[in-house]
């Protein structure tokens, strides 16, 4: 009997100072190194820009993106690789869905939280 590959959700966060085109390719280029490695791209979600909790690389939003696909373990360290020295991308983090575990939302989730302002370090008052 042949198992079934698992599914894993790639939370993508990308640079808002990325031109465009840069973040196009960044997830044309994931989604082709999946179906590469014989896995299947199951849902696409752009979530649009929303702000970062905390400010990661002096950047205080992100452009959102929820991929979920299944595949061959094998991909996952390929694809960690390649994010990680990929320009354009602040953070992403892939998750494997165990049994059980509820489907991803239709809509993004509400906005919570936004970076904190950076510090100025100067009395508003000049004392």
């Amino acid at each position: 009997m042949a198992t079934q590959s698992p599914l894993y959700d790639l939370m993508l966060l990308l640079s808002t100072t990325a031109p465009e085109e840069q973040r196009t390719k960044i997830l044309s280029d994931v989604e082709s190194t999946i179906t590469a490695a014989q896995g299947a791209i199951e849902r696409r979600d752009d979530w649009g820009q929303r702000p970062l909790a905390y400010r990661i690389r002096h950047q205080p939003e992100a452009d959102y993106h929820l991929l979920q696909f299944t595949g061959p373990p094998t991909l996952i360290e390929t694809l960690s690789h390649d994010l990680k020295i990929t320009d354009g991308v602040v953070r992403f983090r892939v998750i494997k869905n165990l049994a059980g575990t509820p489907a991803a939302p239709d809509s993004p989730p509400p906005v919570v939280a936004t970076a904190a302002p950076p510090a100025s370090g100067a009395d508003s008052t000049g004392e």
